[in-house]
């Protein structure tokens, strides 16, 4: 594996103009008055909810959610873009759209899933899960460091019958299908 400093650099630029890109989506949808979080969020099992596999994670209720995700999205973004072998792209890809199909398939129904904790949860999962398919010292380091400084939000993939500290317009069923799409992304970047 090639790490240098052009590649963690690259791989954090990635990062931040995603995040951007996701709160110039907010600015948008604050400016047709919350019409894109209403029409583009997860609706399971409802066909006209489909979309929300594309746009979802993309979308947040307000500033404070979008805040609340910038952060860990720019760490584990720029973790998953510092490194080549994890085939970025892909594996977002895969976390991005089956974390989106999981929750459109076990989402409380009549509710609206949005938000990138779908894709936070699916990349922390991911950057674990992956230095065990690669068996590469360097992942394994970066995978200690994500379970220590991220490990505990795992505990929000439980319902709240479960979990007594689970809001209840938090979308647990999100959270529990990004992390099993990101263990689906880690094992496709495994070696043959």
């Amino acid at each position: 594996m090639s790490t240098n400093k052009n590649s963690v650099a690259g791989g954090f630029a990635t990062a931040f103009f995603i995040v951007l890109c996701l709160g110039v989506m907010l600015f948008v949808d604050w400016l047709t008055g919350d019409s894109l979080t209403k029409q583009l969020g997860i609706e399971p099992r409802s066909l006209g909810g489909l979309d929300g596999m594309l746009f979802a994670p993309a979308l947040h209720g307000s500033r404070d959610h979008y805040l609340a995700n910038a952060a860990p999205l720019i760490v584990l973004l720029g973790l998953l873009f510092a490194n080549s072998n994890y085939k970025p792209w892909r594996s977002l890809c895969i976390v991005w759209f089956l974390g989106g199909l999981g929750t459109w398939l076990i989402g409380r129904p009549d509710s609206n899933h949005i938000g990138a904790s779908i894709v936070i949860f699916g990349l922390v999962t991911f950057l674990i899960f992956v230095s065990v398919f690669l068996r590469s010292w360097r992942s394994a380091v970066v995978s200690s460091v994500v379970l220590i400084f991220y490990g505990g939000i795992l505990l929000d993939v439980l319902p709240p019958l479960l979990n007594s500290s689970m809001k209840e317009n938090v979308s647990w069923e999100g959270h529990l299908s990004g992390a099993i799409s990101g263990a689906i992304a880690a094992w496709r970047v495994r070696k043959k």
